[in-house]
């Protein structure tokens, strides 16, 4: 299709601002993105649709605009809902590169363009396979007749004979073909999802094509419409369908329709993250009031919102369970709290969950670098003798440990800190220090995805939220009274020294980044600060110690 029928159909909300000469270039597909740099996700022909979250200020502009260029895109469609008016220095930057450049009204959600010319372009290439498409989106739309990729893929298999399925990123089954032979199996489904992680790390457009025994498998990423800052949280978060075929064998017809399919799944991916916003925005209420350290009252109020949110039906208000996530990566360049969001979602999901809708009855919040999960459990009865242990560390990551270390192998780590279940408000601040002081035991582990539970801790860890002020006060003044007063008299910084050493799990590189430090200035601090307590900071109780003292202070 031509850019000129895109402008002339009304229901787009296009307006033009630049490239009325360049109106007569196809469209070879669509892409939505705020990447600064999306060129390893474009092949030409493109409609780029972005929502401008990329430019910071007006010298962004350029580059921008010189990398879809260079990479042949059709034309760029900017977004008006977020940031208002598309700003002159884009459009002047277009106008050098003579590409077309058009405002999509607030009104206008990107993802009915993306139908639009997904439909469209598969009509004009595909011929008659564009009623397969058409079939597909008919079936993914909302009301009676939607059936969610479930039938996509059985509309595959009937229509295309091809067998596929669809992954998340952690090779968790998503969704597959009810006809057409055994299902595949578990460790199959990790082991593409994590050739496909390791794949899209090297920046290598898809599909990528596998061999599992004699079976070669075609694999095409689905990606959301949802920015990321950085595009290693792209890898870390997007879905995957894996064809049973090689996609190297097809012409290119058959390639077009396969990736107007996964911008269909796109769709429908969109729309389970979007289901997902009151959930998070609970959490994100529960975990302000308890770190603000509200009421009882108010905290529990605000949990009898939660619970027929998370467990609608359920009489009795349930257990709660808190769950810590932290990505970093190496460094220390992007904030890890999003994907620490999105991955821990992904992970809590109930694998044996069937029908359109996965149970992921779990609230996340993220703040900084950092998520915090709040699991309801089942409530307990009376006579309930404390064999009860909700979610264990280990079992959270049994089956997505490979798939992740895939997609973080070279320069990130996933650790997670798992908490008992409590059975009221008054526990959770308990829990989310024990679940963060869990945490921290895992990140001092090898490896790229670590986790440690509740029992891992000692028990004047799981007691000390409850401790008395004064045992309090007198702990931290008389490990941190020292560093304060040398602080004052020298101007040391040492206090800051330290909490960002512990910040960094005890990483001298990471630490001397964010301080801007040189190592050995770091490390003349970490030896006074040694010095000053009587205290070894290679040792994983002293650090805890002082961490806790911090928090405490």
């Amino acid at each position: 299709m031509r850019l000129r029928a895109l402008l002339d159909t009304d229901a787009l909300g296009l307006k033009l601002l630049g490239g009325e000469d360049e109106l007569d270039r196809t469209v070879r597909g669509v892409m939505t993105t705020d990447l600064r740099d999306p060129s390893r996700y474009l092949s030409g022909g493109e409609l780029v649709l972005s929502g401008l979250a990329w430019r910071r200020d007006a010298a962004d502009s350029e580059p921008f605009v010189r990398i879809l260029v260079r990479a042949g895109v059709a034309a760029l469609a900017a977004g008006e809902a977020e940031l208002g008016p598309v700003p002159e220095d884009l459009v002047a930057a277009c106008a050098r590169h003579r590409l077309p450049l058009f405002a999509v009204n607030e009104s206008v959600a990107f993802a009915t363009i993306t139908e639009h010319v997904v439909r469209q372009v598969s009509g004009e290439r595909a011929g008659d396979l564009a009623a397969v498409v058409e079939r597909h989106r008919r079936m993914m739309t909302a009301g009676p007749a939607g059936g969610g990729p479930d039938v996509v893929l059985d509309l595959l298999g009937s229509d295309l004979d091809l067998r596929a399925w669809l992954l998340s990123p952690t090779g968790r089954l998503i969704a597959g073909p009810k006809v057409g032979g055994p299902a595949l199996p578990a460790d199959a489904c990790a082991r593409l999802a994590a050739e496909q992680l390791a794949a899209a790390r090297t920046g290598r457009r898809g599909p990528h094509r596998v061999a599992l025994g004699p079976t070669t498998y075609s694999l095409f990423p689905i990606r959301g419409g949802r920015s990321a800052r950085d595009a290693r949280e792209t890898v870390l978060s997007d879905w995957l369908l894996a064809v049973e075929a090689d996609a190297g064998e097809w012409p290119e017809e058959r390639l077009d329709l396969l990736q107007g399919v996964t911008q269909l799944i796109a769709v429908e991916r969109d729309r389970r993250d979007a289901a997902r916003t009151v959930r998070r925005r609970l959490a994100q209420e529960v975990l302000e009031l308890v770190q603000s350290g509200a009421p009882p009252a108010e905290i529990a109020a605000r949990l009898r919102v939660a619970a027929p949110v998370l467990l609608p039906g359920l009489g009795a208000a349930p257990h709660w369970q808190v769950i810590v996530a932290r990505v970093e990566w190496d460094d220390g360049r992007s904030e890890g709290g999003p994907i620490a969001q999105s991955l821990l979602e992904e992970i809590l999901v109930d694998p044996h969950s069937t029908g359109p809708e996965p149970s992921d009855r779990i609230a996340v919040a993220h703040t900084g670098d950092e998520a915090v999960a709040l699991v309801p459990l089942p409530a307990v009865s009376a006579e309930h003798d404390g064999s009860e242990t909700g979610m264990l560390a280990d079992a959270l990551l049994e089956a997505v440990r490979d798939p992740l270390s895939a997609g973080l192998d070279g320069d990130g780590r996933l650790t997670l800190g798992v908490s008992a279940a409590v059975h009221s408000a008054e526990g959770l601040r308990g829990a989310l220090e024990e679940a963060r002081h869990a945490r921290r035991v895992a990140a001092a582990r090898s490896g790229r995805v670590c986790a440690a539970g509740h029992q891992e801790l000692a028990s004047h860890v799981l007691l000390l939220p409850f401790v008395p002020d004064d045992v309090r006060r007198a702990f931290t003044a008389r490990l941190l009274d020292p560093l304060r007063d040398y602080d004052r008299r020298h101007r040391a910084e040492l206090i800051p020294t330290l909490e960002a050493f512990l910040d960094c799990d005890g990483s001298w590189t990471r630490c001397a980044t964010r301080l801007h430090l040189h190592v050995n200035t770091l490390r003349y601090r970490v030896g006074r600060i040694e010095q000053l307590t009587g205290r070894d900071l290679s040792r994983l109780e002293d650090k805890l110690d002082f961490f806790l003292a911090l928090r405490m202070s």
